[in-house]
């Protein structure tokens, strides 16, 4: 946390409005922006639905924190730790993730250490569960010329890249799984034998330390009841139709969309996708995926150009800002935070 600067803040706002500014330069049309006109009524709609997402979305996300800490925090600490969260994930590259100071923002707010530990594992699981779940409800649906179209090249490459990263997300997955749920012992077994190998040596205290985790997690799970699991998933594929179908609302006050459930569908697969963007928060790369990969929706290069801009916006810059004004009175407070 004592690395932040505003340098890395300011980062990957950069990469992304250079990427819009990009295309902009090369493909934004005046004329088209000025034949298209919105009506107050139409205006009024897209920003009550959108608030109303973002309210499922992110009410969602502090709910499942709460409830896991077996509303030992407020709401307000439980807001404080998923702006933080999210703000992490904003300013560093998307396999890092904010879910690697949860436990962190979570202690600091009061959570011992280890039901931080357990809370993050559970969240992590639980997403993880979710697209591993989602994905081939998707494709029973949707035909693969739908959702992966042949309009440019880019799409042979995204094909080949999200089959790699499904089948590891499966088996991180099941790992997980395995862990928490079943034999916890065994994963244990297998990592800390694994980690006994000249190259792994150094990690090997790290891998420890994870399969401890994993070992508490698993015994405080297993107090859980069917009913409580299943609200967690419930709250959990609320969180992730909120944040996915933001893009259905946003593309139908631009254009007449034929089939919502492609829309909804390409969502998943470039949120996959995002999981291997090297930049802060996926910035530059994920604009310019996006665009790329729904083009064929739109007419207009400069429709899907203000689609990009709004979509970040919520997705992206708007934790930026929430996390640059809590962060750096939340970080004079001192609670005694040890992890």
């Amino acid at each position: 946390m004592k690395s932040i600067r505003i340098c890395r803040v300011w980062l990957p706002v950069a990469l992304g409005m250079f990427a819009v500014a990009w295309f902009f330069f090369k493909e934004f049309d005046v004329a088209v922006l000025t034949s298209f006109h919105f009506s107050p009524e139409k205006i009024l709609f897209l920003f009550l639905m959108l608030a109303a997402l973002v309210i499922m979305r992110d009410g969602s996300l502090i709910w499942r924190f709460r409830i896991l800490s077996g509303n030992t925090i407020s709401w307000r600490k439980a807001f404080n730790v998923h702006i933080l969260s999210e703000f992490i994930s904003a300013i560093t590259p998307s396999a890092i993730g904010g879910s690697s100071l949860v436990i962190y923002f979570l202690v600091k707010e009061g959570v011992n250490a280890g039901r931080s530990t357990t809370i993050m594992l559970i969240n992590l699981f639980l997403d993880e569960l979710f697209f591993i779940l989602i994905c081939p409800l998707l494709f029973l649906f949707i035909p693969l010329d739908e959702l992966f179209p042949s309009h440019n090249q880019l799409i042979p490459a995204m094909i080949y890249v999200f089959a790699g990263l499904y089948c590891l997300l499966l088996l991180w997955t099941s790992l997980l799984f395995t862990g928490i749920f079943i034999r916890p012992d065994w994963i244990k077994k297998i990592v800390l034998w694994i980690f006994r190998f000249p190259l792994l040596k150094r990690g090997r205290e790290k891998a420890e330390k994870m399969t401890e985790d994993m070992l508490h997690a698993s015994q405080t799970i297993k107090n859980y009841s069917f009913t409580f699991r299943l609200k967690l998933f419930l709250i959990t594929a609320v969180i992730w139709f909120s944040r996915f179908f933001i893009v259905n609302i946003i593309f139908s006050a631009f254009t007449h969309v034929e089939n919502h459930l492609t829309v909804f569908a390409r969502q998943v697969v470039l949120w996959i996708l995002m999981i291997v963007m090297p930049t802060p928060g996926g910035s530059g790369l994920s604009e310019y995926t996006f665009k790329e990969y729904y083009s064929d929706i739109f007419l207009s290069g400069s429709l899907v150009l203000l689609v990009v801009i709004l979509w970040r916006f919520i997705s992206f810059y708007m934790y930026l800002f929430f996390g640059m004004l809590i962060l750096p009175k939340w970080m004079q407070r001192d609670n005694g935070a040890k992890v």
